[in-house]
């Protein structure tokens, strides 16, 4: 089953726990400290393969989490570090960030990783903070939470030309027969549900990847039809194959051509400025020249330009190797061209930095009448914090006046007495 859009959650491991530890030896009475660091958690890795072709392997999974990190040990070892948890994905999958719609990644180079979520940090063990002051310590850092994300993944078919055209044009006759793809084919419209993908042999040692694409209706991009599922693998391909069917009894060809090329400009105009080929397709049938005339004249006439064409016969395999040739041609005049949205730029890289430089906020709670300290680095000098160790609180006061805290509330207004609120920690303001 082809899925091109599923939506998961994935956290990466947390932390293990720096150890508070001491040497504990024959002949070495009060050897010093010897807590080890905790191991780092493991991280949310993604990959993009070329014999991934689906996301059905994580459609039905709630949530991917990587390894946690061991604690520290005795003697100044450091813990574990935990698992990456890697996942394979289609190449051309794109990551987002599903509740603000930020794009995290866009992986279209085969195997190369990308770390969505990093792994949290190992606590460092009471050895680390040992120094000529304190030779002593008591206290050890916990390990960093492991970071959480509910992600969006959507595949776009990365191919170098995607055949394009209504239903039952001939499009899957085609790719049957000029590569090893075997799609479905039968005499209805919509047999095509997923886009198939060959991989297509020029007798000159080249080759191309050739997708045919699901069948556009008029409106489809307006999401009639198939809709998007199409016209969103349309935007990766550096060469448009335009198929239309030489054997229609009614209506005309260049009408039809031009309610597609239609539904592309709606969708996205960039498209239009990919390179085309026209294939006309049924050769063998008995208004096919007659068609073929009056396409020309009408393309003629709204162009002022001869039509890049060619007539073909895909079932009586009439004309094949020409337009084999015409697309790889078609693909290395336009291999300097960009294949990947132009959203690419507005790519977020996940990091989970800061908001501010200072990594902290200060501000007043005025219904409480309490000041609040919060931010980053907040939040990660509280991971250390030890209300029941009277050196973490001193170390504590430390951090707090060396980021700038203290000089913040009192830029504020914040004066002697005054409550202040950090995390679950409330105190009174002393200058």
């Amino acid at each position: 089953m082809f899925i091109d859009e599923t939506t998961l959650k994935i956290q990466s491991g947390k932390g293990g726990n720096g150890l508070v530890a001491f040497r504990h030896e024959k002949y070495m009475e009060k050897g010093g400290p010897s807590g080890g660091n905790g191991g780092n958690g493991g991280s949310i890795i993604f990959i993009a393969k070329t014999n991934e072709n689906t996301l059905l392997p994580l459609r039905y999974k709630k949530k991917i989490s990587a390894e946690d990190g061991e604690n520290g040990k005795i003697k100044n070892m450091t813990g574990k570090s935990g698992e990456d948890m890697i996942i394979n994905v289609p190449i051309g999958t794109q990551i987002f960030n599903n509740k603000t719609g930020d794009l995290i990644a866009d992986l279209i180079e085969k195997d190369e990783p990308r770390i969505i979520l990093k792994g949290g940090r190992g606590g460092r063990g009471n050895a680390m903070f040992a120094n000529s002051r304190n030779k002593a310590p008591k206290f050890a850092e916990p390990g960093e939470s492991g970071k959480e994300l509910e992600i969006r993944l959507e595949l776009k078919v990365l191919a170098d030309a995607g055949l394009v055209g209504f239903p039952s044009v001939g499009k899957s006759t085609i790719i049957s027969v000029i590569s090893e793809c075997k799609p479905k084919i039968a005499a209805y419209h919509f047999t095509t549900l997923q886009p198939n993908l060959g991989m297509v042999l020029v007798p000159d040692d080249k080759s191309f990847v050739c997708a045919d694409l699901p069948g556009l209706i008029e409106g489809a991009s307006e999401g009639l039809g198939l809709g998007f599922q199409f016209l969103k693998h349309v935007e990766r391909t550096k060469v448009i194959v335009h198929v239309l069917d030489g054997s229609k009894e009614e209506g005309s060809l260049f009408k039809d051509y031009e309610s597609i090329r239609n539904e592309l400009k709606i969708y996205d105009e960039n498209i239009l400025k990919k390179g085309e080929l026209i294939v006309i397709n049924k050769s063998d049938s008995f208004n096919f020249e007659s068609n073929v005339n009056k396409f020309i004249t009408e393309y003629k006439n709204t162009y002022k330009i001869e039509p890049n064409f060619l007539k073909i016969s895909a079932m009586n395999k009439i004309g094949l190797n020409e337009m084999i040739y015409k697309i790889a041609d078609l693909i290395d005049q336009e291999k300097d061209k960009i294949i990947v949205p132009d959203n690419l730029d507005s790519v977020v890289e996940y990091n989970f930095a800061p908001d501010s430089d200072k990594g902290f906020e200060v501000s007043k709670d005025y219904e409480n009448l309490v000041y609040v300290v919060s931010g980053p680095k907040i939040e990660e000098l509280l991971r250390t914090f030890n209300e029941n160790s009277q050196e973490s609180v001193f170390r504590f006061a430390r951090k707090l006046k060396q980021l700038g805290v203290e000089d913040e509330l009192k830029s504020i207004g914040c004066q002697n007495g005054d409550l202040v609120r950090i995390g679950k920690i409330q105190f009174e303001f002393t200058d």
